[in-house]
């Protein structure tokens, strides 16, 4: 078993700091650090990003709901588990789970559990994404999308579901990790 370690002898200190650039969806962080054995990193760039939420949410005949979308840095459509950021007036990364499922897909209600936490990048960037499984949700209202989404809802049995991964049409890394731990777990791989 892997334990976690918080080895301060490890950390690198922060001689200087400065924000390159500040705004909502991304800011940019210039250091100057000293690592432990003394190196001096001059150049180091850090990303501060809000935490994301995911959710494998599964209604309750069994179907898991994706959403497909155009995702512009990579410039391709995506199949992706419904998403988004923890916003500062959610009380908890569970509460902005809940509400970005029923805004994107107008799913709801169902028993939920925190399934894994991950970081999108451990090297730059400063936030975690939380994975919630939404088992039994139900449609219980219509899309409420914000101006600059634009996303269709998809249902998929498991097997539907399993070939996406086996065939590489499940990119997102934050999307994909959850989903294969989730089979693996239930013994479906």
């Amino acid at each position: 078993m892997i334990l976690k370690s918080d080895n301060k002898a490890l950390h690198w200190e922060v001689l200087e700091s400065e924000y390159l650039h500040h705004e909502p969806w991304l800011t940019v962080r210039k250091e100057r650090l000293q690592l432990p054995n003394g190196t001096i990193a001059s150049d180091y760039y850090v990303l501060e990003y809000a935490n994301w939420v995911n959710i494998i949410a599964v209604t309750r005949e069994k179907k898991f709901i994706l959403v497909k979308q155009y995702r512009h840095g990579i410039g391709q459509v995506c199949y992706e588990l419904c998403a988004g950021v923890c916003e500062k007036y959610d009380q908890s990364p569970l509460e902005s789970a809940k509400r970005e499922l029923m805004e994107e897909t107008g799913y709801g209600n169902g028993r939920w559990s925190e399934f894994i936490t991950l970081s999108p990048n451990a090297s730059a960037n400063t936030n975690l994404s939380y994975c919630f499984i939404a088992e039994d949700v139900e449609k219980i209202n219509d899309q409420a999308l914000e101006e600059s989404e634009d996303l269709s809802v998809h249902l998929f049995s498991l097997e539907e579901l399993k070939e996406l991964l086996i065939n590489g049409e499940i990119i997102q890394a934050t999307m994909a990790a959850p989903l294969w731990k989730y089979m693996a777990l239930h013994r479906l791989i």
